[in-house]
């Protein structure tokens, strides 16, 4: 184990300042990495820092940012989630990161949970510059997700996407949503699990909004990490899933892993969507860190 440094850093990726935290271990480099994102209008700060500061410990260089238009990075409108933009941010971060003196450009892997779980599933299909893959509890189906969130209003919710784009059209400012319930108003997420969890925002990461915009559920409802996934291969792929997940639902995401080719393995984890965070940390970290040790380290 080794002691490690951990800067923040203003990256550039398309046009947009990202805000990152990079970690470097104190240690004779150049180092292996590893690039990190959070969920569905999460931050850094909520829960995941302890994962890279995990993975620095054990000697990689780590760069965990937030998308653009969260946290402290930039971009406009705030609060919304295009995940063509963000895949593509990331991509942008692993060409900064490859360029860093600390890092051995050849040994760098990606890590995302929930949505941007579906990311490091993407990127692994897409860029070949990444060498290793940890997918935990990700999205594998939008669309699904939108089916079995929205049930039997479903047809009122595509008409609320198309009113928000008509208004949008008209120049009428973005229509938003809670994340979790407030005031009054309902979440997009209702379960007790994801109302501890993003309640813990308004502590943990200063400034954080518990809103995003009606546009980021309709880009969401149609994006489908799990169509790529045969195409990760021949890049091993770790993915972690949870037992109980409502949220990410676990038929999809074990589904989609029997599609997925080898080098792969599958960690099951107990308990719902949020778990794996802070009860299960423990364990899921132990299992990302003997996976990027496997092939990067």
């Amino acid at each position: 184990m080794v002691s490690f440094v951990r800067e923040t850093h203003r990256i550039n990726a398309n046009g947009v300042a990202l805000d990152g935290w990079l970690y470097v271990p104190q240690a004779q480099g150049p180092f292996p990495a590893i690039v990190m994102s959070h969920g569905f209008a999460a931050v850094k700060e909520l829960y995941i820092d302890t994962f890279a500061e995990a993975f620095a410990l054990a000697g990689f260089v780590v760069v965990l940012y937030d998308h653009r238009n969260f946290g402290k990075s930039g971009g406009e409108v705030r609060g919304e989630i295009i995940p063509s933009e963000q895949v593509d941010d990331m991509r942008e971060v692993v060409t900064w990161l490859s360029l860093r003196p600390e890092v051995n450009a050849e040994r760098i892997g990606v890590w995302g949970s929930s949505f941007s779980g579906g990311h490091a599933i993407t990127l692994g299909a897409l860029d070949r510059r990444i060498r290793c893959v940890v997918s935990q509890v990700p999205t594998i189906s939008g669309y699904q997700n939108l089916l079995r969130r929205a049930g039997v209003h479903i047809h009122s919710v595509l008409e609320g996407f198309q009113k928000d784009r008509a208004a949008r059209y008209r120049g009428e400012q973005p229509g938003y949503r809670r994340v979790i319930a407030q005031d009054g108003e309902p979440g997009i997420f209702s379960s007790d699990g994801a109302e501890a969890f993003f309640s813990a925002a308004w502590t943990l990461a200063e400034g954080w909004q518990n809103r995003v915009t009606v546009r980021s559920s309709e880009k969401a409802s149609e994006y489908e990490p799990g169509l790529l996934i045969e195409r990760v291969s021949p890049t091993p792929l770790l993915m972690l899933v949870a037992e109980k997940d409502t949220v990410t639902p676990t038929d999809l995401a074990l589904a989609a892993y029997g599609r997925a080719l080898e080098p792969k393995r599958l960690c099951m984890l107990a308990d719902a969507h949020f778990d794996p965070y802070v009860k299960h940390a423990p364990l899921a970290k132990r299992e990302a860190l003997d996976w990027f040790v496997r092939f990067l380290g």
